[in-house]
């Protein structure tokens, strides 16, 4: 999440596809605050937002530090914080029905070891007609380029399950294809699989790996209307949809 934040460049292609559903409107971030929603950065919505929310897991995480839930979601230097919600981004049960205009998610989804029970708690919250934005690594770039995309079935099947966010399936193949050459994140190699074994507590692992083809078929799956796909950048894949 954290460390992948500056390396977009000024802003997206596509952006004014997606402004109007942004401009003035209240929206939901998960696992925030992201630089690349700043001013003048590749997605620059938090300057035309009205208001964003935040959602972290923990009041403790290695991207955020020490967190407290109530008005504390600074976003933007230049706008009143935020309401900032300690809940798992699979959970939002705190949060009524169709509360926002847009949903935001930067580097977080990938986190999440059940991400159509999460997909689908974001939906939830979203105003009809309103936009969901995610942001993903591409693997190509990342220290996860050995390891096989997950398939579409895999993450149905995660959701059939009610796969929990303490699950450790994707453990031993992450041990095995994580490339701790590109993840300077990661400063002592030996508490790497200890590390791995916490991610209840951490929530470090990248539990799948996405490509645009299987970001599709989720977002079809979900019944979104994708209004925005952006591959041009290495590391990140962009997908955003309108719920209809």
């Amino acid at each position: 999440m954290g460390i992948l934040r500056e390396l977009f460049p000024k802003k997206s292609n596509g952006f004014n596809a997606i402004k109007k559903y942004v401009q003035r409107k209240n929206g939901l971030e998960i696992g925030g605050p992201s630089d690349v929603f700043t001013e003048n950065k590749y997605i620059p919505i938090y300057p035309l937002a009205a208001q964003v929310d935040g959602v972290n897991f923990s009041t403790n995480t290695i991207w955020e530090n020490t967190i407290h839930e109530g008005n504390t979601y600074r976003y933007d230097i230049n706008k009143k914080a935020g309401y900032q919600y300690i809940a798992d981004g699979a959970d939002l049960s705190i949060i009524g029905n169709e509360q926002y205009d847009f949903v935001l998610s930067s580097h977080n989804l990938e986190h999440i070891a059940n991400p159509i029970k999460a997909l689908k708690e974001w939906l939830r919250v979203l105003k009809p007609k309103g936009l969901l934005l995610a942001i993903l690594p591409d693997k190509r770039y990342t220290f996860d380029h050995k390891r096989p995309t997950t398939t579409f079935e895999h993450i149905i099947e995660d959701y059939s399950n009610n796969t929990q966010e303490d699950d450790l399936t994707h453990l031993d193949e992450i041990l095995a294809l994580h490339d701790l050459d590109r993840d300077p994140g990661v400063i002592d190699r030996g508490l790497f699989p200890a590390r791995c074994r916490d991610n209840f507590n951490n929530r470090c692992l990248h539990q799948h790996v996405f490509d645009m083809e299987l970001l599709r078929k989720i977002f079809d799956y979900l019944g979104l209307k994708a209004v925005l796909t952006d591959t041009s950048t290495n590391f990140h894949q962009v997908i955003a949809g309108v719920k209809v």
